[in-house]
């Protein structure tokens, strides 16, 4: 895991949260006593990972208040000028391989040790994933397919976690890109899903903002 570098994307503008947190980059946001961000730093050191980038941007100062260093790992930050979508953000940060991704406004409590094999998505099972979109895969875990959301019922949604190699990183496009719905699906068959059941919330709206102040007391 000392090889491996941990990119947070957490330059969002988090408009469905100002309603409650109207003066705070969302990351930042306090969750049960801390900024939530400090809950993924945590998980990431947990792992023995050394190197972590922050892929800023909007309010980015707030976020790059946690200063170059936390509990022994270095910390620089990416900052995006202007609003590039969650692959571009990557691109933008000249990541060095591999990177372990993951979306700053959610967390999932896996352990991310287990992340052994290149451009793996952890994946959750949720009770209905109309709002989410669903993911696919076969017996031996290759993703076959990834479903927009509406599909409603029991399924496996993307837990905002992927370990990428080089040439996953290389495909991404100049300029604005979402990973989720640009780049993910033009690697179908060529990507694999580590299944958790690890517990799993976002903090994207009022009401799930709510919820992650149970969920980590």
């Amino acid at each position: 895991m000392s090889e491996i570098t941990a990119a947070i994307l957490v330059g969002g503008q988090g408009t469905r949260l100002r309603a409650v947190v109207p003066d705070h980059q969302k990351v930042v946001a306090p969750v049960a006593g801390k900024p939530f961000v400090y809950r993924l730093l945590d998980q990431i050191a947990a792992a023995g990972i050394q190197r972590v980038v922050l892929c800023t941007g909007y309010k980015s100062e707030q976020v790059e208040q946690i200063g170059a260093s936390y509990r022994g790992m270095t910390i620089r930050y990416s900052v995006e000028r202007e609003p590039l979508g969650t692959a571009g953000a990557l691109k933008n940060a000249g990541l060095e391989p591999p990177v372990i991704a993951m979306n700053g406004d959610s967390f999932c409590d896996v352990d991310l040790r287990q992340l052994t094999e290149p451009n793996t998505l952890v994946v959750r099972k949720i009770a209905d994933t109309s709002a989410s979109g669903r993911i696919e895969f076969d017996v031996n875990h290759i993703i076959t397919r990834f479903s927009e959301k509406g599909q409603t019922g029991p399924g496996w949604i993307n837990a905002g976690i992927y370990l990428l190699n080089r040439e996953f990183l290389d495909s991404i496009p100049a300029g604005r890109c979402s990973i989720e719905r640009e780049v993910f699906p033009a690697w179908v068959g060529r990507l694999k899903a580590l299944p958790t059941r690890g517990r799993f919330l976002d903090i994207g709206t009022p009401e799930s903002y709510a919820a992650a102040q149970r969920f980590f007391q």
